[in-house]
């Protein structure tokens, strides 16, 4: 049996149609085949890969802790250097009040401690959260996601959680003194690139510390430069009570977190001891990753020259197919209409040596988050097969 044969028997499949790419190699933006195919990568591992694939520094630290040591007790109980030197540069790039740092092993993960937080915290159980968001697929995380389709195989699920229209300012009524938190992306993902109005995101910061209620906010895709700052939420003039981190924070290797103030957190830590717990969360080799993938990331100043990158895709990537374009930073979606022709353009750039995907909520439109790191030459590129793309398919 090839490779191929055994990934389709023995690991567990997600969709009827995986891409089945066998990748050798990955470098900078771009993929290699065991064929040597070369792609350029224009998701980044789903906005994990900020800094590029492999980046030097990154793969240096993972072999430093590498040969000190891996797993040695369950997170929270050894002073590991890796987590606590990340934990401080975290906190040391965020508000004031998000100084305490629970590392998990993903974003789910990060959702599901914020909730269990929220609700220690308040002594409530309502949670609040938006049509069309994502916040990962366990069953808390679930919950608070908001499509029907994809809720309704797993029910019941978590009681109490209401689903409101996302930046609609009649929504924000509906949260009460009964509300433990409502949890919302800064920027919403899968519905397709959907930033909030500035005066929206600032009432509801302004509603939940009216009726004290903790504001959970999600950038696990936004965070770590995407929309060019470090935390989207610093653009809106607002700060939550609780940040989710993810996919970015470990710089290619699995890391997640969710963060809030010393004293907020410290109410996991009695009645029950041990509140909320994680064996791998926080892992030595995640966390030297990440650490070394932030001070990359800050070093280097890719986040500075988002917006120009952002600027030149969108006056590249003009065609009558392209219905619309929606952007925050280098994190895009063009919208064709519709499936169909969204997913021919897609295998057709894929044959063409160009890797990208459509979004959960938004199957018509095209996901373009690209590497930081990547070029004008290689934005060029991307954009130029893009528009041959979509003059080559019917539909």
């Amino acid at each position: 049996m090839n490779q191929r044969a055994i990934f389709l028997q023995h690991i567990a499949q997600t969709s009827p149609a995986p891409l089945a790419l066998e990748i050798t190699k990955a470098t900078g933006c771009f993929l290699y085949d065991v064929a040597g195919k070369e792609y350029l990568d224009i998701i980044g591992g789903i906005s994990v890969c900020n800094i590029g694939h492999c980046h030097p520094a990154v793969i240096a630290a993972i072999k430093e802790q590498a040969d000190k040591y891996l797993h040695v007790l369950v997170y929270g109980e050894f002073i590991q250097s890796p987590q606590v030197q990340y934990a401080k540069l975290l906190a040391d790039n965020l508000p004031a009040s998000l100084n305490s740092i629970f590392f998990t092993n993903s974003g789910a993960e990060a959702t599901e401690g914020a909730m269990k937080l929220a609700k220690k915290v308040t002594g409530r159980t309502q949670i609040i959260a938006f049509k069309n968001a994502y916040h990962g697929s366990t069953q808390g995380a679930l919950s608070v996601m908001g499509d029907e389709y994809w809720r309704n195989a797993f029910r019941p699920l978590l009681p109490d959680t209401w689903h409101l229209d996302y930046n609609d300012m009649a929504s924000l009524q509906f949260i009460s003194s009964k509300t433990a938190c409502v949890i919302a992306e800064t920027v919403q993902a899968e519905s397709g690139i959907v930033p909030p109005s500035r005066e929206w995101l600032q009432a509801l910061r302004k509603k939940c510390s009216e009726h004290s209620v903790l504001l959970v906010l999600d950038e696990i895709q936004a965070g770590f430069g995407r929309t060019g700052s470090y935390w989207a939420f610093e653009q809106y003039d607002i700060v939550p009570d609780i940040l989710l981190l993810g996919k970015a924070l470990g710089a290619g290797m699995p890391l997640g977190a969710f963060i809030a103030d010393r004293q907020l957190m410290s109410t996991l830590t009695e009645n029950p001891v041990l509140g909320h717990i994680t064996t791998f969360g926080g892992h030595p080799v995640s966390c030297a990753a990440g650490l070394a993938g932030f001070k990359a990331l800050m070093e280097e100043r890719y986040t500075e020259t988002v917006r120009q990158k952002e600027e030149l895709f969108r006056k590249l990537l003009v065609h009558d197919k392209i219905k619309a374009v929606r952007s925050v930073g280098l994190w895009m979606a063009l919208d064709f209409g519709s499936f169909d022709t969204n997913k021919k353009i897609i295998d057709k750039c894929l044959e063409n040596g160009l890797l990208t995907d459509w979004f959960l909520f938004a199957p018509h439109c095209l996901r373009i988050a690209p590497p930081l790191t990547i070029t004008t030459d290689q934005i060029e590129t991307a954009c130029r097969i893009i528009i041959a793309a979509c003059g080559e398919i019917n539909g």
